[in-house]
């Protein structure tokens, strides 16, 4: 595969969840990959050192500051940034209760930002890719949590297995306009996520994913990253549907 299958000059991107982790990643290697990257976020300082990474590169960023979940943020936010050619959806956010344990303030907190907040931007980009023909390509975030039955990890587990259908389904009702829609489901990823929430149970947890993958390391930014530009660009061509596992062999489901 020629390196030309990753350019993407002249070509815009929007990334939601930009303000750090895998989004700053994804956004600072799709701009040098030479996309113009639109950067959203709730977090707007952090929205601002990812615009300044990305202009130290040589790349060009523009920012919104941005709640997912609010539809009509996520309507505005698009329109200003124009049809877009690849959006990748990696705002999330984490959870950890017992099933028993789990108030419905929980569950629809984290179904808010995780579900609904990936369904508003693919909805509102993918209508903008149709409306100007653009045969674009959707990215969305989903988890290794997906794969298997941690304790504790629920709410975040049900919502992600959510943008796991929501992907298939739209890469299905998408492709006649020339669209790919695929996702990537990492594995345990050192970012600010996962250690804030996962701070009391850091070393059980990054222990038992050091010892269930082959490769022996833990992931980070930067390799889910490489998984999100290889689904943007034209090195994906013929790959719509599916579920990218960068995870470090932990998971090999079939």
């Amino acid at each position: 595969m020629p390196l030309t299958a990753y350019d993407l000059t002249y070509r815009t991107a929007f990334i939601t969840g930009a303000a750090g982790g895998i989004g700053r990643a994804s956004a600072l290697l799709l701009a040098e990959a030479g996309a113009t990257v639109h950067c959203a976020d709730l977090d707007e300082a952090g929205l601002d050192e990812t615009r300044a990474l990305v202009t130290k590169a040589g790349g060009t960023a523009r920012v919104h500051p941005l709640d997912v979940a609010d539809r009509a943020q996520v309507r505005a936010a698009l329109a200003a940034a124009g049809p877009v050619d690849v959006l990748a959806a990696i705002a999330g956010i984490m959870h950890t209760s017992s099933v028993l344990d789990t108030e419905d303030a929980d569950l629809d907190r984290v179904l808010a930002v995780n579900f609904k907040g990936v369904l508003h931007v693919c909805q509102e980009a993918a209508r903008a890719m149709i409306d100007h023909g653009v045969r674009g390509s959707i990215v969305t975030m989903a988890s290794g949590a997906v794969d298997s039955a941690r304790p504790g990890l629920f709410c975040y587990s049900a919502s992600k297995a959510a943008v796991v259908q929501l992907t298939k389904t739209l890469a299905s009702e998408l492709g006649p306009h020339g669209i790919r829609v695929n996702a990537v489901a990492p594995g345990w990823v050192r970012t600010p996520m996962t250690t804030q929430h996962a701070a009391e149970q850091q070393e059980q947890m990054e222990s038992t994913m050091l010892r269930l993958s082959p490769l022996g390391r833990l992931g980070e930014p930067e390799d889910i990253a490489h998984a999100v530009l290889y689904l943007a660009a034209d090195a994906s061509a013929f790959t719509t549907g599916q579920i990218l596992r960068p995870n470090g062999g932990a998971s090999m489901p079939w």
